[in-house]
């Protein structure tokens, strides 16, 4: 929960019953220094531990650093992270980025070919029901020492985690069984509307038994968390089941926008602009901690893992004209770059000779164009393509973070932040939600944009505030943050002909695909162990 978190070994929680049956759960341990289900839970203090455990499921991978002793058997550690996943599945798929690696089952994401065998979507699908499996076991239980207020918090903010889960099983896999206990049967099949409904009806209600707004530990959720992710789960509803709820996104943002967090306004390093601060490795205490509302907290030397920011960061850097040290790293992997697409996004204030851009007045644009093209003609040619400086080892005042060989990262990763609140805002407005403003929807962006600029230049009125304008902008304000995939889905341009990107459909020029990959399919190793299941139409 902080970001010097110690985690104690779990075995109990170790079962994915979310996918099948459980083993005994009543077995005494061996290993001296492990713990069985009645230790972990005799006291809320021991509890405290198993909460740090539920959380860390998602930002770490296993029980010994970046490898070893993973949670998951028969993943690479490093891939199967849920950041590292979740930017495979939702950025690596869309205009904002290319992979420049050839492993096995990466090109799929990006050429949009992917199949129901592919070890990367596997993998999450697979971090996603541990997360649900863990959940589960800790309400169970920590539900014995419940008459402690502490331990009722702590349960929901489990259930919170075991919600956002779900929000991305939802989101990602469309049809997935819901399991709220632990058990030994093979969990039944349910329908996308039934988990948007399950997701819904557990945020509505433990939004009055987390925290108050901004009073938790920071990296722990309180209520403005269950009022984002409603927020967000709203302005989807209309994929997800078919019937939209722009009203009701409307009323859950303004709660967040009128709660206790908000925007970073704080220029730490006087580069004239509060944007970079959100992505730099002080950025639990730079102020950035302000907007965000959840994150996954890494430390270079506490929490380690070849996901996270450590791939964010190693990722991006490469080729002669990267100076790795300006990043906080002792060297880059010369992987992820930006498309054409996402450059073009930010309008350029200057240019070089082929008129291709090259600077910005919207300090967002954070790309490294020295020795790169912005056309990408061979994606694993790390200089095809501009790179991306957005996230960064580095502090406000240029230090390195705490790991001194300089390959793990500090930079903690926003999962939700107020700024996407705003453009869920500006977006359900546009979309025709009632109890809304257009003047309070304009000057929500307009905070963002005079954040981005530096003053006024780029601020907009209300006859800017077009669906296509938001869309644009949220690629702006949010790229390799998770959301890409989800927006174009949600525009119906992910797969159709009327947007497209470089190597959009395994096409140099981009092409149109089967509207089956709007969502992804089932594992096909989770449907031999789970009978009960039924594979996404078109896979």
């Amino acid at each position: 929960m902080t970001k010097h978190i110690k985690i104690t070994v779990l075995s109990v929680l170790s079962s994915l019953v979310f996918l099948a049956c459980t083993k005994d759960l009543d077995q005494t341990p061996i290993n001296k220094d492990s713990f069985t289900e009645l230790q972990v839970f005799e006291t809320k203090t021991e509890a405290k531990g198993a909460l740090a455990k539920v959380y860390a499921a998602l930002a770490l991978t296993g029980q010994e650093g970046p490898d070893g002793d993973g949670d998951i058997q028969g993943f690479d550690e490093g891939f199967s992270q849920f950041n590292r996943l979740q930017f495979t599945m939702q950025e690596a798929t869309t205009d904002h980025a290319v992979f420049g690696w050839g492993d096995q089952g990466v090109p799929d994401f990006h050429a949009m070919n992917w199949t129901s065998s592919n070890q990367f979507s596997e993998g999450m699908y697979y971090r996603l029901a541990q997360e649900v499996s863990f959940a589960n076991s800790f309400i169970t239980n920590a539900e014995k020492l419940a008459a402690d207020s502490d331990i009722q918090l702590y349960i929901a903010e489990v259930r919170f985690l075991r919600a956002y889960a779900y929000y991305n099983l939802l989101d990602l896999f469309a049809n997935v069984p819901i399991a709220t206990k632990v058990q030994t049967t093979l969990p039944e099949a349910n329908d996308r509307t039934e988990v948007f409904n399950f997701v819904e009806s557990e945020l509505i209600a433990i939004q009055t038994l987390l925290a108050p707004s901004k009073s938790n530990e920071y990296g722990r959720v309180d209520e403005t968390a269950a009022h984002a992710l409603l927020s967000r789960l709203y302005l989807n509803a209309v994929i997800y089941t078919g019937t939209s709820r722009y009203d009701d996104c409307i009323t859950y943002a303004e709660k967040v926008i009128n709660s206790a967090y908000s925007i970073n306004t704080t220029d730490g390093n006087g580069n004239g602009s509060a944007y970079d601060e959100l992505f730099l490795a002080d950025n639990n205490t730079n102020g950035a901690q302000n907007e965000f509302i959840f994150a996954m907290n890494f430390d270079g030397n506490e929490s380690q893992t070849w996901g996270g920011s450590t791939f964010l960061v190693h990722a991006a850097v490469g080729g002669e004209a990267m100076n790795p040290a300006d990043f906080g790293i002792d060297g880059g992997w010369s992987g992820l770059r930006a498309t054409k697409s996402l450059v073009t996004k930010f309008e350029a204030t200057e240019t070089d000779t082929d008129g291709n851009p090259i600077a910005w007045a919207d300090s967002r644009a954070m790309f490294h164009v020295t020795n790169h093209s912005i056309n990408i003609s061979d994606i694993e040619i790390f200089t095809d393509g501009y790179a991306v400086t957005k996230f960064k080892n580095i502090d406000t005042n240029g230090n390195p973070g705490s790991d001194p060989a300089k390959q793990m990262v500090d930079t903690d990763i926003p999962v939700i932040r107020v700024a996407e609140i705003y453009l869920n805002y500006a977006e359900a407005v546009a979309r025709g939600g009632a109890g809304g403003s257009e003047a309070a929807a304009v000057g929500l962006i307009n905070q963002l944009r005079e954040r981005a600029f530096g003053n006024t230049d780029g601020n907009i009125d209300s006859g800017d505030l077009t669906l296509a304008f938001i869309l644009d902008e949220r690629s702006r304000e949010l790229y390799w943050e998770g959301f890409r995939r989800t927006d174009l889905v949600r525009y119906d341009q992910f797969t159709t002909a009327s947007y497209v990107w470089p190597f959009k459909g395994n096409a140099i020029n981009g092409t149109s695909v089967g509207d089956h990959r709007n969502v992804f399919p089932i594992p096909s190793n989770v449907l031999l162990v789970n009978p009960n299941l039924t594979q996404n139409s078109g896979y």
